[in-house]
């Protein structure tokens, strides 16, 4: 799919497209262009869906009733439309005073340019109790560039009923065990894995996490910067991804399946036709939307461990939102970025629109247990991989997609994987 975390959370609405049209011009500016003296703060944000919209520009009128002298400007833009938009702007050098970002590679860019304001000092007195994933996507050489308002993380939605029939006591914390539980439920007639084949990105999750798990985060990283994924943990990530597929764990057809159509990756869980899905937070929404949703037989664990390998069961993949600052912005920017993050307004945003909170103060907002084992999991990570989409340039999260694709289709082996993502990677260098 190559999107991001809140582009996929798109699919439970549709899109302000309206929004696209917005001009260009205005990005940075802090005159206000009124004649009132005001200064005035642009904020772009991707936040098309009810009533996160609504809750958010109400915030905005609430900062400017407090600060009578200042006024938040709001473009909101569907999230195809606005990396579009922010590409441009980047390239041009003129970014909004205050704009979303999900870290890794494009935000990195963005401050290597020298775009972005380096928040470290300005921030670090109230964001001292967020959830320390929440953070490291925006951060680069222990500095901040950004403020995190979301988080999320990919882990497999599982069916209690289907596990228990299958006699599975307990959800698999190793791969070993994990092969073995899919093959429990093949035994008991039940489909062990829904996917949406059609789409790459649900299968990528797979390689992507196992590579975590051999390889390790170390390696995740010094792949993308060294333009090579020919190690051996990433050639033996795809021989696990390779077994699993050997069990044709998955249901009838899924190579032709999308994630949530009324037949597909989501429906099935949601209709309770399948055992496990391996998707993000926005899982049992999608699966409420697509079928039926299964209630309290719905469950969550954690990717399992690889025997012998450098990750953890403690290291996480996901991603959430954040907010940038463009450098020279006027003070009023982060201020706002403050005004938006206090508790209330995070608590009100968890309980309204479902969002996981950054701020360990807003945890008790939650009331979803799955959410909140999803928060539990997150707040106990000792490390975070960021979407490789993400993490890494487009063009290489997109190569990971359609190779991983290839190898669960049986097109391509391992080791062809590894290499043509390297040779993508190197072309983007």
């Amino acid at each position: 799919m190559g999107n991001t975390s809140l582009s996929r959370r798109g699919l439970l609405a549709a899109s302000a497209a309206t929004a696209t049209g917005l001009a260009l011009s205005g990005c940075g500016s802090s005159d206000g262009g009124s004649g009132s003296g005001k200064t005035t703060v642009e904020w772009w944000n991707i936040t098309t869906t009810e009533p996160a919209k609504k809750l958010w520009a109400e915030r905005a009128r609430e900062f400017e009733a407090a600060h009578p002298d200042v006024k938040i400007k709001i473009v909101t833009l569907e999230n195809e439309a606005y990396k579009s938009k922010m590409t441009a702007l980047t390239t041009s050098g003129k970014l909004p005073d205050i704009y979303h970002t999900w870290g890794g590679g494009v935000l990195k860019q963005q401050v290597d340019a020298g775009l972005v304001e380096d928040l470290t000092d300005k921030v670090s007195s109230w964001t001292k109790d967020f959830v320390p994933a929440a953070l490291s996507a925006y951060e680069f050489e222990d500095r901040s560039y950004a403020v995190p308002f979301d988080i999320g993380m990919v882990g497999f939605w599982y069916n209690k009923a289907l596990f228990k029939k299958a006699k599975i006591d307990s959800p698999p914390t190793t791969w070993s065990g994990y092969l073995d539980a899919v093959q429990a439920l093949k035994d008991a007639g039940i489909t062990p894995i829904a996917l949406a084949g059609k789409e790459k990105w649900p299968g990528m999750y797979y390689w992507a996490y196992l590579s975590m798990r051999v390889a390790g985060l170390e390696a995740m990283q010094k792949a993308a910067t060294e333009a090579d994924f020919t190690g051996e943990g990433f050639v033996t990530a795809g021989q696990h991804l390779k077994d699993l597929v050997a069990l044709e764990p998955f249901q009838k057809g899924f190579l032709g399946a999308a994630y949530s159509t009324p037949s597909g990756e989501a429906a099935l869980m949601g209709n309770g036709k399948a055992a496990m899905e391996l998707m993000g937070q926005w899982a049992p929404v999608v699966q409420g939307d697509a079928g039926k949703g299964i209630g309290e037989d719905l469950g969550f664990f954690s990717f399992p461990a690889v025997e012998g390998g450098k990750g953890a069961l403690t290291e996480v993949f996901g991603g959430g939102g954040g907010h940038a600052v463009r450098k020279g912005a006027p003070d009023a920017a982060v201020e706002f970025l403050k005004f938006f993050a206090e508790k209330e307004f995070a608590e009100k945003l968890v309980k309204e629109t479902g969002l996981i909170p950054v701020s360990k103060d807003a945890r008790a907002a939650l009331t979803d247990p799955n959410l909140t084992a999803v928060s539990d999991a997150l707040n106990t990570a000792t490390g975070f991989q960021l979407y490789l989409d993400q993490a890494y340039a487009p063009a290489v999260g997109q190569e990971i997609n359609d190779s991983v694709a290839a190898l669960i289709a049986g097109s391509k082996s391992p080791e062809q994987v590894t290499r043509s993502v390297t040779q993508v990677a190197k072309s983007e260098g």
